[in-house]
């Protein structure tokens, strides 16, 4: 019989143990951030109807939707019909579609959180994945919801990554009311041309002025040069303390409706951004930060590594009038953030920001003696009913053999129970971190293990 290759498909970021595991962390602790400020989870399916997940973006993202069909299904399908599935390539229109259906048993403001992965036929590349895990959080309110739940995010966002310890960071903050205000202060007054405009603003970061202006005085937009100038002068802003920004926004001068609503909304949020506990050195107001979506109408947030400017954002999101307009007339406004989870260990571990993964597995139980198997699963049960995860040996073999499959696999201690140990009553404990070796009394060992690991634990070793 032929041996079929064994491959995944590109696109996927498929872990060995130890990475898992330090992939899985990072999930925990942004986990517990989220439950930290209040967030409740949610899982949705990973499937839902084709007519539900095409109603926000249309034709663009059906290039990029995996849709889902079974066999027969598929057979009965009539040709050019598009399949009744599909997989979700967010976590915001399953939000939308959840609050909508579920909205007579939520509570309003309803805050909460979804860890899943999500799925994007993306051209296969480094870095770009086709299955990977999105983190979000949004905070929806009936009929209204104050701006004040915009600044919250940012504290969320900070508590996150200080918890992940991956360096020095900034969050960016910016308000396309604002934006759209300043575009009307230079004749700019179609609403589709101010949004396509703010979104090659957005890119002015990553693609340099020059790159922007020429796009703008262009075939496309042709704006005038002095135009041009005035507002890449504008974006080009970004503060360096509370105070600066704040003052910043007042030598704006008089505006439009829109801009006036911008400048407001933008100061209550940095102001209270530093009143949720956000150091000022963490955020910023930057003036050209606009989102590319079109539905993200008042605050906008987008979140860089200082030192790795290369990477991008690592966290975004912004605020939403209505979010489930196509499923219900009820108005739902919000504001959410999103972690691309599986994208960004990828690039903090190509840049050699993240720690490797500790075993799972505290200790094994080491065999000695097959005919003692009995003796060395009883000192494994009492290990794991104290708290500590446990392996035994239960295969017999050279104990050489055993200490190097404990270090391969990256398991601290190693416990061995021989003749001798029996007879005082102790277990011969091999700490493979510290290369060091003792016996302890039988009846204390679980204590002596657990100080152990919570002293490695404080001192992040």
């Amino acid at each position: 019989m032929a041996v079929t290759q064994a491959r995944t498909m590109p696109g996927v970021l498929e872990l060995l143990p130890l990475d898992q595991v330090a992939f899985q962390s990072m999930l925990d602790a942004v986990r517990r951030n989220f439950e930290r400020y209040g967030f409740l989870p949610i899982e949705t399916p990973v499937m839902e109807f084709s007519s539900v997940l095409l109603t926000k973006e249309g034709g663009e993202t059906e290039r990029q939707v995996y849709f889902v069909q079974s066999t027969g299904a598929l057979q009965a399908a009539t040709a050019g019909e598009v399949p009744e599935l599909a997989l979700r390539f967010d976590l915001t229109v399953p939000l939308a579609r959840y609050v909508a259906e579920h909205e007579h048993d939520l509570v309003f403001p309803f805050r909460r959180y979804q860890i899943q992965r999500v799925y994007r036929g993306e051209r296969a590349q480094r870095g770009r994945f086709r299955e990977f895990y999105q983190c979000d959080i949004d905070v929806v309110g009936k009929d209204s919801l104050s701006v004040r739940y915009d600044a919250e995010l940012p504290a969320v966002i900070y508590s996150v990554f200080r918890d992940l310890d991956i360096g020095a960071f900034t969050i960016q903050i910016n308000n396309r009311k604002l934006m759209r205000g300043w575009l009307e202060g230079l004749g700019i007054t179609d609403a589709a041309q101010q949004g396509a405009m703010m979104r090659e603003v957005d890119k002015l970061d990553k693609r340099g002025a020059d790159a922007v202006r020429t796009t703008l005085t262009g075939e496309g937009f042709a704006l005038s040069a002095a135009a041009v100038d005035k507002l890449l002068e504008f974006v080009a802003y970004r503060s360096s303390s509370l105070s600066d920004a704040l003052s910043k926004l007042d030598a704006l001068g008089a505006g439009s409706e829109s801009l006036e609503q911008g400048r407001a909304e933008l100061r209550e949020v940095l102001t209270l951004v530093k009143a949720f506990g956000v150091p000022e050195s963490y955020f910023s107001l930057n003036l050209s930060i606009a989102r590319g979506l079109d539905y993200y109408t008042g605050t906008v947030y987008e979140t860089t590594l200082n030192d790795h400017p290369q990477i991008g954002s690592i966290c975004s999101g912004g605020r939403y009038e209505n979010l489930a307009s196509h499923y219900t007339k009820s108005k739902l406004p919000g504001v959410g953030i999103s972690i691309g989870a599986t994208r960004l260990y990828w690039q903090l571990r190509e840049a050699g920001l993240l720690k490797g993964g500790r075993s799972t597995v505290q200790a094994l139980v080491a065999q000695m003696d097959e005919a003692e198997l009995p003796r060395y699963l009883e000192l494994a049960t009492e290990l794991r009913r104290a708290g500590i995860n446990t392996e035994a040996v239960v295969e017999a073999g050279k104990l050489a053999k055993q200490f190097k499959y404990a270090d391969r696999a990256g398991i601290r201690f190693v416990l061995v129970l021989g003749p001798d140990e029996i007879t005082k009553g102790v277990v011969t404990v091999k700490d493979l971190r510290k290369e060091e070796q003792y016996e302890v009394k039988r009846a204390e060992l679980a204590e002596t293990l657990r100080v152990e690991i919570a002293q490695a634990a404080v001192m992040g070793r």
